[in-house]
């Protein structure tokens, strides 16, 4: 046995991506995945549903491909076998014959005349499917199902329990630290530096025995918690920017790429492969950052200048294993990897990095929690209101008034008739009543509230790619197709915005330097000023 054969379990080639009943406890691979296993929140919660169930109820886990649903309902089909009856896959069909819907039919059939729980595995698409498509027989069934998809909690039957990976968030975003504990517990055990972790007694034995080769590298990098921390922090980014989900399955055999490919991990983690995490981190290359400070670290590799911090850094990653880096854009991505490592930060580092910047993150994060955590307390009002003040209303007037720059802050622009440009103005400000009863739940987005004069405007969707779009709005930049989506989004606000604009008793009238006022008096008469 080897360290590349042990990782090679974490690949989604390997049989043991998807568990399975069949006996494998001869292997002796079983015992190095057995040793990864991590007891997740939702496997606390299932357990205790499995325990609590009566014969009449129906448990349902649900969620999608490669999240571990097989690896849960395996280990738990075993110790329920004999009180439990379990359905693991119900994608497919047990009879070539019958499809999954006819399967699922007979499924429930067979509980109905049963003593046992019944345990089903299910996608959320196929819970759809059969929604719509199973038998009237089980209306009772699909009518929870219904009433589970479409989030009507207290319209599911009370013999019908919906466990959901989705609502088990990967990521938990947070004020100082935003982090993934599922990754994080992971990549802790997998390079925990004892004898008692198999893949670690490998590594040591390799590194004793040969010295380092580019495997045992990666695996010391990776043992780094600055490294685990920052490639978390990726897979974030690829969650918020990306809208990349992270399952079980794609996190695994995305940690055996960047150990196992045949680079070093930071050329690794930048690499295309056919990973759908990694397809999605490859567009945060911090090689691609073009600063000064970076262009000239380019040039200056390429003539063969080195700084000492340079030279220094060289050195101490030798330890480690990382010998022969040849290019300047390796060396970027090794620094973006191990910025945060004290025991190898110095002063030249210290420049280097701070173009490694995550403010974009960490200020959605911070506006995030500001909505998810409001209590109507002063100080988040204040808090909230540089947010809505400073970033949403202000790029909303810069976007709604692009046409017609000169307007006053508060005048908003609603139409053009021959040369004559036509303006309203409105109080436009955060509904902080809305903010505090609408929850946040999604990592993805959360809602914001506005008011404009005394009318609630709907709730705007804010993404961490929507609030990048209003910070470039409001240094000057003018959305183009590329935005399209945000720029519906931003469109539906201008005219809910321009619907309260037209109910107004004042209006302005633009032409070239001219400026009027028209004043409707309690519609008996209009008085015109500015002529």
């Amino acid at each position: 046995m080897n360290l590349a054969k042990a990782l090679s379990i974490l690949s989604k080639s390997s049989p043991y991506a998807v568990s399975t009943e069949r006996d494998k406890h001869h292997e002796i691979l079983d015992d190095y995945k057995k040793y990864l296993y991590i007891e997740t929140n939702i496997e606390v919660d299932f357990d205790q549903s499995l325990l609590s169930a009566k014969k009449n109820e129906i448990v349902f886990l649900c969620g999608s491909s490669g999240d571990g649903k097989s690896e849960i309902l395996t280990k738990y089909s075993q110790k329920y076998k004999s009180t439990h009856r379990f359905h693991l896959d119900a994608t497919h069909s047990f009879n070539p014959s019958h499809t999954a819907i006819q399967t699922l039919d007979r499924c429930f059939s067979d509980f109905k005349d049963n003593e046992q729980p019944l345990v089903i595995g299910i996608n959320i698409g196929m819970l759809g499917n059969y929604a719509e498509e199973g038998s009237e027989l089980h209306n009772d069934i699909k009518s929870s199902i219904k009433a589970f998809l479409e989030n009507r909690e207290d319209e599911i039957a009370p013999n019908h329990t919906f466990l959901d990976f989705e609502q088990y968030p990967k990521f938990t975003l947070g004020h100082e630290v935003s982090t993934s504990d599922f990754a994080a517990q992971f990549l802790a055990r997998l390079t925990e530096p004892t004898l008692d972790n198999p893949f670690y007694a490998l590594y040591d034995s390799e590194v004793k025995k040969s010295g380092h080769s580019v495997l045992t590298a990666n695996y010391a990098l990776l043992g780094l918690q600055s490294v685990q921390k920052n490639i978390i922090a990726l897979l974030l980014k690829a969650r918020l920017i990306k809208d990349q989900f992270l399952t079980a399955r794609a996190l695994l055999d995305f940690v055996f790429q960047i150990l196992a490919m045949e680079e070093y991990l930071f050329d690794n983690l930048f690499s295309s492969t056919d990973n759908e995490l990694l397809e999605h981190i490859q567009s945060f290359d911090p090689s691609n950052i073009h600063t000064r400070k970076i262009d000239e670290f380019i040039l200056q590799f390429g003539l063969g200048i080195e700084e000492d911090g340079f030279t220094q850094l060289k050195e101490q990653v030798k330890p480690l294993g990382v010998f022969d880096v040849s290019n300047a854009a390796s060396y970027l991505r090794m620094v973006y990897l191990l910025k945060d490592e004290g025991q190898l930060t110095n002063k030249y580092i210290n420049e280097l990095k701070v173009d490694f910047d995550n403010s974009l993150v960490n200020q959605y994060a911070n506006t995030w929690l500001l909505h998810r955590e409001f209590d109507g307390s002063g100080k988040q009002k204040k808090e909230l209101n540089k947010f809505y003040k400073d970033i949403l209303i202000a790029a909303i007037h810069r976007y709604c008034n692009r046409n017609s720059p000169t307007l006053d802050k508060d005048q908003f622009f609603i139409s053009e008739y021959n040369g004559f440009k036509t303006a309203a103005e409105l109080e436009v400000k955060p509904d902080f009543t809305a903010i505090k009863t609408q929850g946040v739940s999604k990592i993805g987005f959360f809602n914001a509230h506005i008011r404009v004069d005394d009318n609630t405007l709907l709730p705007m969707p804010i993404s961490i790619n929507l609030l990048e779009l209003l910070e470039k709005i409001n240094q000057g930049y003018r959305p183009n197709k590329h935005d399209k989506n945000a720029v519906l989004l931003l469109d539906e606000v201008i005219e809910q915005i321009i619907t309260v604009a037209n109910e107004k008793n004042t209006l302005f009238i633009l032409k070239n330097d001219k400026r009027y006022k028209i004043v409707n008096e309690d519609d008996e008469y209009f008085e015109v000023s500015g002529i």
